[in-house]
């Protein structure tokens, strides 16, 4: 072959590789889909198309042209974003007009609403049908005539058929809680939870020593009895007892001060004053004449109140340690509240 020639075989050969490769030139450009995928990805049977699936407008040949632009379906004028109008608006606060969430939460929304609230029914009061191993005659004073009779309990009474007691008359029953600052009614907890199921109304009573400070009977008291809605107010029990194993007796004035700091705490805590359960002996030596913004509650077994302690008044009285009543072995002591079924229904809504 000729040197000259050589050039020209060249370009020819140059020319007409250009012309074959221009035809796959975006085929070199195009990038190729990576064949990883992760778990969630299957890979598809089938080729992947080229071009998106559906109606597409055609492409115009560059030969063609482009196609006319075809009209926007809103032929009008293009609307400003509502975020950029201004708005007439009245001056201050905007009401909403729907109620806030919050405001259809409770108040406490840690708290069930039903717990602490007063029930709006009146409870049926039973009739007397107690008998007495010892009966008195009272004459025309006789408890009978009050409506509304009760119990109070020791772990003395032992088992107690609570539905049965209540049906012979016991409307209400003051339950034996504490002595001093370190004894527990071993049936304490049982009669509380019996009675309640019973539908009694019912308090606690505590014991107390006159050889233990107040507060410390006090913090003892409050940490074994519920503070419940609709218990009846704490009592606290104040006498000479020969049979306790505190003989002190301390003077009047100390009696009443011991007193004062108990019941201050145990009303802080339970939010009802409390009732002073006394013995006509005790009475006469510490609390004639005193404590007049207090509610008593008078042992009186063989005479009416009145007569025992002249010009006080009482909430309950407790007219036998004698009784006799279906549902109880033994005896049991008999209360009775000082008003008609009405005042009953209207103090125990006050609690």
């Amino acid at each position: 072959m000729r040197p000259s020639a050589v050039p020209a075989i060249l370009l020819a050969a140059l020319i007409l590789s250009g012309c074959a490769a221009s035809s796959g030139a975006e085929d070199v450009l195009t990038p190729v889909p990576s064949r990883e995928t992760t778990n969630a990805i299957s890979q598809p049977s089938g080729p992947i198309p080229a071009a998106a699936v559906g109606d597409t407008a055609p492409q115009a040949s560059p030969q063609q042209g482009s196609p006319p632009q075809q009209p926007l379906s809103w032929a009008g004028q293009v609307p400003e974003p509502q975020a950029l109008v201004p708005a007439d608006r009245p001056v201050g606060m905007p009401m909403p007009t729907e109620r806030p969430v919050a405001m259809l939460m409770p108040a406490n929304p840690g708290d069930d609403p039903d717990v602490g609230t007063k029930s709006p029914t009146r409870s049926r009061i039973y009739g007397h049908r107690f008998r007495d191993a010892k009966p008195i005659n009272f004459g025309s004073t006789s408890p009978r005539k009050l409506a509304v009779h009760g119990v109070d309990v020791s772990r003395w009474q032992g088992e107690i058929d609570w539905e049965t007691l209540r049906q012979q008359g016991a409307n209400f029953v003051y339950i034996k809680a504490t002595d001093g600052g370190d004894h527990l009614d071993p049936m304490f907890k049982k009669n509380w939870r019996r009675a309640k199921e019973a539908g009694l109304k019912h308090g606690a009573y505590h014991f107390f020593y006159w050889c233990r400070t107040a507060g410390e009977q006090a913090d003892w008291f409050i940490r074994n009895v519920p503070r419940e809605a609709n218990a009846l107010p704490p009592v606290i029990d104040v006498e000479w007892n020969g049979e306790s194993s505190c003989k002190r007796r301390i003077s009047p004035a100390r009696v009443r001060e011991k007193m004062q700091v108990f019941m201050d705490k145990l009303e802080r805590y339970y939010g009802q004053r409390p009732i002073i359960y006394t013995a006509p002996d005790f009475y006469r030596d510490n609390l004639k004449g005193q404590m007049l913004d207090y509610p008593f509650w008078l042992r009186s077994v063989a005479a009416h109140p009145s007569k025992v302690y002249p010009g006080r008044k009482w909430l309950f009285w407790q007219y036998s340690g004698s009784g006799l009543s279906d549902g109880v072995d033994g005896k049991i002591d008999l209360n009775v509240f000082n008003g008609n079924e009405s005042d009953w229904h209207d103090w125990v809504a006050s609690r």
